[in-house]
């Protein structure tokens, strides 16, 4: 059985703007304007949302780091303080991305961590990862302009990329380059490397205080002329932020990688990329972007091209099955799987953020995937299957994670399972129809 053209692509919508879906939030949403409910979500204060308050973030601070004369079990005590708070703020982000009613702004926040990649590998203060994720929740329906402005005066950021060390005798490169190569114009995208040295130049004299804020140290400020991509003068952190966000390349450069996190692991095609240009427009909309993105014809027709990351994989069946993770034990086996697949919150690979694609199709994602399935489907309500009729249940399984159409072969693969809900629940969670989206 497959259900009609709407639905199926409703359901995709849903997938790319959340966590998996169910076939009752698919029939929840089918019938209404797109334009018009998106709108709607994306005005929520994701803050407000009943699932945030019932998950309220762990209260951190900035860790009082050794002092000279520490013995070996003090400094243990204090490092294995740091990974327990990481832990902590790890889990919490988990159990929100299951627990919100609305799950796009989470989303959202997930896709820009992938771009503005910054890692508690090295960051490793709870307090400094917990602003940047809040950052992140509040300023990506804004303009772009802002959202850049304050990753580059971001705490963990700042530590990340070495800006909080860079003076002006010894300026550091790498957030310059990144800023330019990785966040805001695409590698060699109209750049040189002089402009690198250039904009490091423009960042120095910040750094982070024991709170967590960024100050400004004037004395350790280069204030002589720099230039920096054709513009000279006196460039500081805003005006570097000004001239990279002006180049002509930055546009596209962020509305295709919006598309590519949202919508396709392809690239976008030169018609849709020139519509998405357009809604972002010279204010720079985020908002209007995301809209563009999944407004636009060839959303839809990308159905099935992406691959789901780990974290979405995984948060779709903790939401479809609404399984509870009041229980730490639960969370850290959650935790333990993403880190199998390579995707733990928090913690990129490094500064280009998460692969994506067919890598995530590794042996030890299948494995992991299989493993996931099989710890969370008993602690889970799958009653609804029990009770179908053994005929009913690849459909029904089908509705319960919103997936309208199974092709021959997964048809094939789970009929044998029909009399086994529990086998047949964590089968379909590994088919090419859930995977893929």
């Amino acid at each position: 059985m497959s259900q009609p053209p709407q639905w199926l692509a409703t359901a995709r919508m849903l997938r790319r703007t959340g966590f998996g879906t169910t076939g009752a939030q698919v029939d929840a949403v089918v019938n209404q304007n797109w334009s018009t409910y998106l709108d709607t979500v994306l005005n929520l204060d994701p803050n407000a949302d009943p699932g945030a308050v019932a998950t309220p973030i762990p209260p951190f601070s900035m860790p009082q780091y050794p002092s000279e004369g520490m013995s070996a079990d003090q400094i243990q005590t204090f490092q294995l303080d740091l990974l327990a708070k990481l832990q902590e703020l790890s889990g919490w982000w988990l159990r929100r991305m299951a627990t919100v009613k609305e799950p796009f702004h989470e989303k959202l926040t997930l896709l820009w961590h992938n771009h503005f990649a910054t890692s508690a590998e090295k960051v490793n203060a709870a307090h400094l990862m917990a602003v940047q994720n809040e950052k992140l929740r509040t300023l990506t329906r804004g303009d772009f302009h802002t959202l850049a402005d304050a990753m580059l005066n971001d705490g963990a950021m700042l530590h990340w990329l070495d800006g909080d060390s860079t003076t002006a005798l010894h300026p550091n490169e790498n957030l310059s380059r990144e800023f330019m190569e990785l966040f805001c114009l695409g590698h060699g995208n109209g750049y040189t490397e002089n402009d690198v040295r250039q904009g490091s130049r423009a960042l120095t004299g910040r750094h982070v205080e024991a709170d967590g804020t960024v100050r400004l140290y004037p004395a350790y400020r280069d204030t002589t002329a720099k230039t920096v991509l054709g513009v000279t003068g006196d460039i500081d952190d805003s005006g570097f932020c000004d001239i990279v966000l002006n180049q002509p390349a930055s546009p596209a450069f962020i509305a295709g990688t919006l598309w590519r996190l949202l919508a396709s692991d392809l690239p976008a095609a030169p018609d849709t990329l020139t519509r998405l240009v357009a809604a972002y427009g010279p204010n720079r909309d985020l908002k209007a972007l995301t809209k563009a993105v999944v407004l636009d014809p060839e959303f839809t027709k990308a159905a099935g091209t992406l691959v789901n990351t780990p974290v979405e994989w995984l948060m779709g069946i903790v939401r479809a099955l609404a399984v509870p993770l009041d229980d730490d034990h639960v969370v850290a086996d959650l935790d333990q799987v993403l880190r199998v697949m390579g995707q733990r919150p928090f913690y990129p690979p490094d500064v280009g953020g998460w692969p994506r694609g067919q890598l995530w199709l590794s042996t030890n994602s299948a494995a992991a995937r299989v493993w996931a399935a099989n710890r969370l489907i008993p602690l889970s309500d799958i009653s609804a299957v029990e009770k179908m009729a053994a005929s009913e249940r690849i459909d029904g399984v089908g509705y319960l994670f919103g997936i309208g159409a199974w092709s021959d072969r997964s048809a094939a693969a789970l009929k044998p399972l029909v009399d086994d809900p529990h086998r047949l629940v964590a089968a379909a969670v590994i088919t090419p129809e859930y995977v893929t989206s």
